[in-house]
């Protein structure tokens, strides 16, 4: 897809090809926002099996289904192997985990490393460990491996939710709890791991040391003032410039749990029945995981956030759904009871509802593709799920096959919970979200014509030689670098994600104005243009509309060219 789905994987793929493994780059441009590590997986990935989107997409999927595993051992580990299962469960059919891991986002990768660190920190603080030093390691490895996937965050998160741990049951000043964690020989294999890069980054791009607090246009103060200064403090003070990015509401960003832990959020009472005394096992547990959940959603409700911003918490949400959803407790149970109730009444109400609109829609012509019919809210798509906005009822015509899967899976789940309880009542949901989710995948096979400029692509590589020019940005379009592997000019391009490296010394000029672009396009040579379809006015205006040359129109996109074919 376009965004930021082929830009990662460009990124990996530039990095292959040039040999440089410190700077990514897109389109020449310095590109020093994020932390490597996701770059080198799928830059690996393509070294092994050759570059093609899906392989791109094996990282993210392979660490979705191991923290899935994860999370069971770890729940199987506190609470019981039931438990454990239904911890595992919880994460594997979340519709937070599903939607999240569609797009090449490093999120699933640090959560993996957050939960591993969380549980490795138990372990080394059990009495009972025989091998304490070994999970301290690996604690530090998490940390260190979390780095380089998200930055300080990676290392922010649980080690805040590890002395939030300490501070409640009185070992923060324990000299047996600090000596079982290893700190100084833990610190130095986050070092070991992490160091190399920020150092290599930051040597290669220069000056070194620049810590203002003034982010401006035109400023260029070196990789690691943009990399800790401006990505990590300005932006949590909402003061980092480029401003390309929103913030979900705070109210929302805590509601919206409820839709990311769905089908099993319904059991969140159920989960404050549970104890969070340290006395046993369980308990220690169920108190890190509270801890880790508060800290991480406090933290977001003070900064900008994004709708996934959280899934590191996910982890911690699961255990306690499947320490209640396994509990004997009677009022456990009763409250598991009253959430499945209700959640028979939702699926039934949400597959009713589905299959109405399908019916509603069974005649709606469907021309073309589905961008003819979506409405435009550009605003909102700063946030991950802005397209959402996007969608009419004459859109969901496109969608019909989708809507009725959807809503047959939503009725299987109201009748295997409308009188089950219990384990059936939860192999009831899981299989609803099995097939919910195949129905969201077939929805955006049909959202990719509008999500992605792979048609354009493939036209352009069909087509005679010319020199390739972008408009707007390179997020836009970014499709079209990945599938064609080529470079362009980013007509009036210079700003958010590119502008500040646009700026480093030896920055590739290839970010023309109107005029400058209007020369090369009235020139001898053969020119392309990716463009939103309605621009077709202002280019027109440009150059004259015979200079315009349809090549192809694709999900409100086009591609022309200034020679005939």
């Amino acid at each position: 897809m376009d965004d930021v789905d082929a830009v990662q994987a460009q990124i990996a793929r530039n990095m292959l090809t040039s040999g440089d493994w410190v700077t990514a780059r897109l389109d020449g441009v310095a590109y020093l926002e994020k932390a490597p590590l996701i770059y080198w997986t799928i830059a690996g990935f393509f070294k092994v099996f050759g570059v093609a989107d899906w392989i791109a997409r094996i990282p993210v999927a392979l660490s979705a289904m191991g923290l899935c595993w994860l999370t069971a051992a770890f729940g199987a580990w506190a609470f019981g192997r039931r438990a454990g299962l239904y911890a595992g469960l919880c994460l594997a059919t979340c519709a937070g985990l599903f939607l999240f891991t569609r797009i090449l986002i490093p999120d699933v990768m640090l959560t993996a490393t957050v939960a591993l660190a969380m549980w490795s920190f138990l372990r080394a603080l059990e009495e009972d460990e025989p091998r304490p030093r070994l999970w301290a390691f690996l604690m530090a490895a998490s940390l260190g491996t979390g780095l380089l996937l998200k930055s300080t965050v990676g290392v922010l998160f649980p080690v805040a939710a590890a002395l939030l741990y300490l501070f409640f049951t009185g070992q923060l000043f324990s000299r047996k709890a600090w000596g079982r964690l290893h700190p100084w020989s833990g610190l130095a294999v986050i070092l070991l791991i992490a160091a190399p890069w920020h150092v290599l980054a930051t040597l290669h791009n220069p000056p070194y040391f620049d810590f203002t607090f003034h982010s401006a246009p035109g400023e260029y103060h070196g990789f690691l003032w943009f990399f800790f200064m401006n990505e990590q403090v300005l932006r949590f003070l909402n003061l980092r410039y480029p401003h390309d990015y929103n913030t979900v509401p705070r109210l929302y960003f805590w509601l919206f749990h409820l839709l990311w832990l769905f089908p099993w959020s319904v059991y969140f009472p159920a989960v404050l029945r549970l104890s969070y005394r340290p006395l046993d096992r369980a308990g220690r547990v169920r108190l890190l995981a509270l801890l880790w959940t508060g800290f991480l959603l406090v933290f977001f409700t003070f900064s900008t956030t994004q709708e996934y911003y959280s899934m590191p918490c996910y982890p911690a949400l699961a255990l306690l759904l499947g320490c209640a959803m396994a509990s004997k407790d009677e009022r456990t149970r009763a409250w598991l009871r009253i959430g499945t109730r209700a959640l028979a009444s939702i699926a039934a109400v949400a597959g009713i509802c589905a299959l109405t609109l399908c019916a509603m829609v069974r005649n709606v012509p469907t021309p073309g593709d589905i961008s003819q019919a979506l409405a435009r809210h550009p605003g909102a798509y700063t946030l991950s799920l802005g397209h959402m906005e996007d969608l009419t009822i004459e859109s969901l015509a496109y969608l019909r096959l989708p809507l009725a899967l959807a809503g047959v899976a939503f009725l299987i789940g109201a009748l295997g919970t409308l009188r089950a309880t219990g384990h059936r009542a939860f192999l009831s949901l899981a299989v609803m979200m099995a097939i919910f989710f195949q129905a969201a995948r077939l929805a955006m096979v049909g959202f990719d014509p509008y999500l992605s400029s792979r048609p354009l692509a493939d036209a352009l590589l069909h087509a005679p030689p010319g020199r390739l020019v972008v408009d707007h940005h390179y997020y836009t379009y970014s499709s079209v670098f990945f599938y064609t592997n080529r470079t362009a000019l980013l007509l009036n391009g210079r700003f958010n994600n590119l502008v500040y490296g646009s700026y480093a010394p030896g920055a590739p000029d290839v970010f023309p104005n109107d005029q400058q672009w209007r020369a090369l396009w009235l020139g001898p040579d053969r020119y392309y243009l990716v463009a939103d379809q309605s621009q077709r006015s202002r280019f027109q205006d440009l150059v004259g509309p015979a200079a315009l040359h349809e090549v192809l129109l694709s999900g409100g996109k086009m591609l022309l060219t200034n020679q005939p074919l």
